[in-house]
């Protein structure tokens, strides 16, 4: 049953070194966005027809954050497996799997470094998407997990508004604004509203029908309010009792 007491070993240790390393990071990419994140990616593994390693998809799920390029410099994660490679010989050390020796250390470290849809949309730009990305089902768990948290509840209301306060960005900007490319809302019609039909996953299609219905009605919500006379006389002639 899983986890063993060894692969808790690895589960730990992951977990430790990220609540350290995303204390660095604004809300939106924090612990809890990678509690999440880990908790759907092992719920799309369970449900698939073949349920792949889990501890791979456990771990690179849990570290999938740690050398974000939002945060990081590109030196910094130029190497992934060379990042973490100390963290996995430390855990094998207290363990009887040793994911270095058997591959799946470095397995991680290419789904994290593979994860991010701005790296997916330029390997495919570049043509250097290859078979193993369309085929290794635990890249996909943690792939559509990591996307199903940017719709949704969390993704399109919480998580956008907190990075995008953290960069000093505008939630909204009317479309005749030179700055309206650069505000909260256009990053949903620039990916948010792709990310449901570009998911991998059967289980993980099925979870983004209702976020992606909420990411719609926002939005249409956000323009309404937005665009709205939302009463037919001024606040002069309202009647007292209808006064704040």
């Amino acid at each position: 049953m899983y986890p063993s007491v060894d692969e808790k070993v690895y589960i730990d240790a992951a977990e430790h070194f990220m609540v350290e390393r995303m204390a660095c990071y604004d809300p939106s990419h924090d612990a809890y966005h990678v509690r999440r994140v880990t908790k759907t990616a092992l719920a799309i593994a369970n449900a698939l027809p073949v349920i792949p390693d889990l501890l791979t998809v456990e771990l690179a799920a849990l570290l999938h954050d740690a050398l974000d390029r939002k945060y990081v410099s590109p030196k910094e994660a130029a190497d992934p497996y060379a990042f973490l490679l100390p963290l996995f010989q430390s855990a094998a050390r207290d363990s009887q799997v040793n994911i270095v020796d058997d591959g799946r250390a470095r397995q991680v470290a290419l789904i994290i470094d593979a994860v991010s849809w701005s790296t997916e949309q330029k390997l495919r730009t570049t043509g250097k998407w290859s078979k193993w990305h369309d085929e290794c089902l635990e890249l996909h768990c943690v792939q559509d997990a990591d996307r199903l948290d940017a719709i949704g509840a969390f993704g399109s209301i919480l998580r956008c508004a907190a990075f995008s306060g953290s960069r000093n960005l505008p939630l909204h900007v009317p479309q005749d604004d030179p700055a309206a490319g650069s505000s909260a809302l256009q990053h949903f019609y620039d990916k948010l509203l792709h990310i449901r039909d570009q998911l991998k996953t059967q289980p993980g299609k099925q979870l983004a029908d209702k976020r992606h219905q909420l990411l719609i009605h926002f939005m249409e919500s956000v323009e309404e309010e937005y665009a709205a006379t939302c009463f037919p006389r001024t606040r002069e002639t309202l009647p007292h009792s209808h006064l704040p």
